[in-house]
C-alpha cells in the first residue's frame, strides 16, 4: 500500500445501502434501527439525505416505500441530487429482505463511531501542540471531546409501551396499598426523606461535601442497608 495515499475515512458503503434498502422493503424496520442509527451516521451524503427522509416520514407516521421517500427528497431538493429513482431503486435490489437490518445499522453506527474517534485524536493532538494553553484546560477540553464521542455512541432502545403497563399498574397498586412508606431508598435524614420520598431508581443522585465530611460513608451505609 502507498503509505503517502489518503487514508479514507472508515465506513461500510454496503451496510449504508443495506439499511436504506431493508426499509423500503418493510417500513417497520425503521423503528428497529431508529436507536442504532442517526442521519448524522452516514458517511456517503445521498445516503445520509434518503435516511432523513425516512426518519421525518416516520415521525409524521406516514407510508415509507419509493413513492413516498421520492416525494420527501423532492420537497428538501435532494431527489436529482441522491441518483433519484434509479438509485432509489437500487437500493431494494441491493438487500434480499430486511431480517438483518439491526445488524446493518451496527455497522453503520461502529464506522461513524470511528470517524468520530478520528476526528476528537485531530482535535486533542492540535490542543497538545498549542503550549500557551493551560494544561488543566487542554486536559478537560480533551476529556469532553472524547466523552462526546462515548455519550453519541449510547443508544436508548425504545420500550413498548404494552411490555411496560403491567409493571407501571404495579407499582402504582403498590403504592396505593402502603400509603405513608417511602417509594424510594431512605437517606437516613428524615426531613429529606419527606421531601423525596426516598431515592427514586433512575435519579441521578450527587453527593457533595468538603474532604473528610463523611461522603463515602453515608452513600456506604445506605448501600448496606440496601442489601
Amino acid at each position: 500500500m502507498n503509505q503517502n495515499s489518503p487514508k479514507i475515512p472508515p465506513q461500510s458503503h454496503e451496510a449504508e445501502q443495506s439499511v436504506l434498502g431493508s426499509i423500503l422493503i418493510d417500513q417497520e424496520s425503521i423503528a428497529r434501527v431508529a436507536d442504532i442509527v442517526s442521519p448524522e451516521d452516514y458517511y456517503h451524503e445521498a445516503h445520509r439525505q434518503i435516511y432523513q427522509a425516512m426518519v421525518n416520514l416516520f415521525e409524521h407516521r406516514s407510508p415509507i416505500d419509493l413513492v413516498t421517500v421520492s416525494e420527501e427528497l423532492e420537497k428538501t431538493k435532494h431527489f436529482e441530487s441522491v441518483g433519484g429513482a434509479t438509485y432509489l431503486t437500487n437500493l431494494v435490489n441491493s438487500v434480499p429482505s430486511a431480517s438483518n437490518v439491526e445488524h446493518y445499522a451496527a455497522i453503520v453506527g461502529q464506522k461513524a463511531t470511528l470517524r468520530r474517534l478520528i476526528q476528537a485524536s485531530t482535535k486533542i493532538g492540535e490542543l497538545g501542540f498549542d503550549e500557551e494553553l493551560d494544561i488543566a484546560k487542554v486536559l478537560d477540553n480533551a476529556e469532553q471531546s472524547l466523552f462526546a464521542v462515548s455519550q453519541r455512541s449510547l443508544k436508548q432502545n425504545f420500550v413498548a409501551i404494552k411490555d411496560i403497563l403491567a409493571e407501571s399498574f404495579e407499582r402504582i397498586d403498590e403504592l396505593h396499598k402502603n400509603k405513608g412508606v417511602l417509594r424510594g431508598v431512605p437517606t437516613g435524614f428524615r426531613d429529606l426523606d419527606a421531601l423525596l420520598s426516598g431515592l427514586q431508581r433512575s435519579d441521578l443522585v450527587i453527593i457533595a461535601a468538603r474532604p473528610s465530611m463523611g461522603k463515602t460513608a453515608i452513600v456506604t451505609n445506605r448501600s448496606e442497608e440496601r442489601r
